[in-house]
């Protein structure tokens, strides 16, 4: 009977252990995933703040043109075509 028990033991570390491993895989996926959504966060935040400093930009550029003699003959000449 000592050899069932010792058996039986022996099955229960093993199915522990491999619970035990995949415990520890899914907490450092989890670990991942967070790190992961943070990293998406953060491009997000970067890319809303590139897109608003590129409208500014382009408005000053738009505001520069008009502004500028030697756009506004451009324009005008070619209108007349």
């Amino acid at each position: 009977m000592d050899s069932d028990m010792d058996a039986l033991d022996l099955e229960n570390q093993i199915e522990l252990e491999e619970k035990t491993r995949l415990i520890n895989q899914v907490l450092e996926l989890q670990h991942t995933l967070e790190d992961l959504s943070a990293r998406v966060d953060a491009v997000k935040e970067e890319n809303l703040k590139l897109k608003s400093e590129n409208q500014v930009l382009g408005q000053y550029i738009e505001n520069l043109m008009s502004a500028s003699s030697v756009f506004q003959t451009t324009d005008t000449k070619s209108k007349r075509k």
